[in-house]
C-alpha cells in the first residue's frame, strides 16, 4: 500500500508541475503581449506610481495570512472545526492588515513625494481585504493535491488581470487601470475559490485548540519577512552607496541571472509543500523526493546557469550593447548563485513541511545577520563585489538549514553529492567545450557567430552527455511521464485519498 500510495504522490508532482507550468506560461505569453500595448498606451509615470505602491504592497502580500495557509498543509491532522477557525482567523488577519495598510497609506505617499500613492495604497488594501477568504480554500486544495484546480485559479486571475488592465488603459484609466484590475482579479479569484473548496468559517473561539498552528504560521510569516529583507537588502545597498547608474546594471544582471533558474524552481516550489508534507513522518520518502528534486532541478538549472556565466560577456554586448557593460561582472557572478539557489529551494519547504518552522525561521535571521553586511562590504568593489557576497555568503547562511534537514531525514551528505554528482559532471564537461571554442575561435569571427557557435556546442555537449552517461535517469522520467499519461485524471483524485489524514497511512 505504501509503494502505491508513494507512485500516487509521484504522478501528483508531475501533475502540478504539468499544470502549473502550463498555464503559467500560457498566461504569460499572454502577458508579454498584452504588456506591449499597455506601455504605448501609458506613460512611465503610471507605471511609477504603481510601482510605488508595490514596494509596500509587494511586502505585504506574502504575511497577510501570517502563514495560516503553511499551517493547514503541514498539520494534516485537524479536524473540519479547527480549520473552520483558522479560516475565521484568517479573515481577522487580513481586516487588520488592510486597515494597517489603510492607515500607513499617507506615510507611504508623503516617502515618495507623491499624493496620489496614498489612494493607490488605499484601494489596493481594499483588494487584499477582499483576497482573504481565499486562504482556506487555496491551502485545502493544496493540502488535497488538487493541482488543476489551483492552477485554474492562477490562471484566470493572470488572465482578468491582463484583460482588465488592457480595457481600462484603452478606457483613458491610466495608472488606475493596474488598480482597478487587481480589484476585479480579486473578485474573481475569491468566488472561484470559494466555489471550488467551500468550508465554514468559525469565529476564532476556544484559541487554545488553534494556538498552535496559528503559532506555527507566524513563525512562517517571520521567515518570510526575513526573506524579504535579506533577498532586497543588495538592491538597498547598492542604490544607497553606489547610486542609481550602477544599481541599473546590478538590477538587469540580477534579472537576467535569475529570472531562467527561477522559472524552473518556481513551478517546483509550488507543489513541494504539499507533497512533503504529506510524507512528512516517512523518513525514507522524505529522502527520495529530495534526491529526486535536486537531481531534476539540478539538470536544468546548473547548465543554464554556468553557460550564462561563461557567455555574460558577448551576451550583454549582443542584446544590450556596450553602455551596459558593468553588468557583465555582476552578472557571472549572479548567474552562479542562481544556479545554487534553485537546488536550494527543498530546503525551507522541508522544514516547514516537517513542522520545523521555528527552526526555519531563525536559519533565515541568521541569513538577515551574514548576508547584507557581506552586501555593504563587498560595496567597496562596486556592483560586482556585491554580486560576491551571494557567493560567499549564501552558502554559509544555508549551512545550518542544511544540516538541520539532513538530520531531520537521517540523511548523509554524500548522498546529497550523488544527486548533484550527474548534472555538476555534464556541466563541467559542458563549460569546458565553450571554453576551448572561445579559445579556438578566430577573431575574425563576428561576436554574434561566436557567440551562437558556444551556445550550440555547449547545449550539444551536455545533452551527449546526459544521454550517454545517464541514459538511465533520463529512462526512469520518461517512464513517470508515461504512468501520468496513463493514469491521467485518476491520479488526482486517488494522491488526495492517499494524503488525507483520514486514511492512516502516516507511517508508510
Amino acid at each position: 500500500m505504501a509503494v502505491s500510495r508513494h507512485s500516487s504522490l509521484d504522478r501528483s508532482l508531475l501533475l502540478g508541475v504539468a499544470w502549473t507550468a502550463g498555464m503559467k506560461w500560457a498566461t504569460q505569453i499572454l502577458s508579454w503581449a498584452s504588456t506591449l500595448v499597455i506601455a504605448r498606451l501609458l506613460v512611465p509615470a503610471d507605471y511609477g506610481l504603481f510601482g510605488m505602491a508595490m514596494v509596500y504592497m509587494g511586502f505585504v502580500a506574502p504575511i497577510y495570512d501570517l502563514g495560516l495557509s503553511a499551517a493547514i498543509i503541514q498539520r494534516r491532522d485537524m479536524d473540519h472545526d479547527q480549520i473552520a477557525r483558522l479560516g475565521g482567523l484568517s479573515l481577522m488577519y487580513g481586516i487588520a492588515f488592510s486597515l494597517l495598510s489603510m492607515a500607513l497609506a499617507e506615510p507611504i505617499a508623503l516617502y515618495f513625494r507623491e499624493p496620489a500613492v496614498r489612494q493607490i495604497v488605499q484601494l489596493l488594501s481594499v483588494a487584499y481585504l477582499i483576497t482573504a477568504p481565499q486562504m482556506l480554500p487555496r491551502a485545502l486544495l493544496a493540502r488535497d493535491l488538487h493541482w488543476r484546480k489551483l492552477a485554474w485559479i492562477d490562471g484566470v486571475q493572470a488572465i482578468v488581470l491582463t484583460g482588465a488592465t488592457l480595457v481600462l488603459a484603452l478606457l483613458g484609466y491610466r495608472y488606475w487601470s493596474f488598480v482597478y484590475a487587481e480589484i476585479a482579479a480579486a473578485i474573481t479569484t475569491t468566488v472561484l475559490a470559494l466555489v471550488w473548496a467551500p468550508h465554514r468559517i468559525r469565529w476564532p473561539v476556544r484559541f487554545r485548540g488553534i494556538a498552535g498552528a496559528a503559532t506555527f504560521g507566524s513563525h512562517v510569516a517571520l521567515a518570510r519577512i526575513g526573506y524579504y529583507v535579506y533577498s532586497n537588502a543588495d538592491f538597498a545597498i547598492v542604490g544607497r552607496v553606489l547610486g542609481k547608474s550602477i544599481l541599473g546594471a546590478y538590477t538587469f544582471g540580477w534579472t537576467l541571472a535569475t529570472i531562467p533558474v527561477d522559472r524552473v524552481s518556481s513551478l517546483v516550489a509550488r507543489v513541494i509543500p504539499s507533497i512533503l508534507s504529506a510524507v512528512q513522518t516517512d523518513l525514507a520518502a522524505l529522502r527520495r523526493y529530495t534526491l529526486a528534486l535536486t537531481e531534476g532541478l539540478a539538470f536544468v538549472a546548473l547548465p543554464l546557469s554556468a553557460g550564462l556565466a561563461l557567455t555574460a560577456d558577448q551576451f550583454v554586448r549582443i542584446a544590450l550593447g556596450p553602455g551596459w557593460a558593468g553588468a557583465v561582472g555582476p552578472l557571472r557572478l549572479l548567474a552562479f548563485y542562481g544556479g545554487y539557489r534553485s537546488i536550494a529551494t527543498i530546503i525551507s519547504p522541508l522544514l516547514v513541511a516537517t513542522g520545523d518552522a521555528r527552526r526555519n525561521f531563525q536559519f533565515t535571521l541568521f541569513a538577515v545577520c551574514i548576508l547584507p553586511p557581506l552586501f555593504y562590504l563587498g560595496a567597496r568593489w562596486g556592483a560586482t563585489g556585491v554580486a560576491a557576497g551571494w557567493i560567499v555568503g549564501f552558502p554559509v547562511a544555508m549551512f545550518p538549514a542544511y544540516r538541520r534537514a539532513f538530520q531531520i531525514m537521517e540523511m548523509r551528505w554524500s548522498d546529497y553529492g550523488a544527486a548533484l554528482r550527474p548534472a555538476l559532471t555534464a556541466t563541467a564537461v559542458m563549460a569546458l567545450a565553450v571554453l576551448g571554442v572561445r579559445a579556438a575561435n578566430p577573431a575574425s569571427l563576428g561576436i554574434g557567430l561566436s557567440f551562437a557557435a558556444e551556445v550550440i556546442v555547449g547545449a550539444a555537449v551536455y545533452m551527449t552527455v546526459v544521454m550517454l552517461r545517464y541514459r538511465d535517469r533520463v529512462q526512469s522520467f520518461l517512464t513517470l511521464v508515461k504512468s501520468l499519461r496513463s493514469r491521467g485524471d485518476d491520479s488526482e483524485r486517488s494522491v488526495a485519498d492517499a494524503a488525507s489524514p483520514r486514511v492512516e497511512l502516516a507511517s508508510g
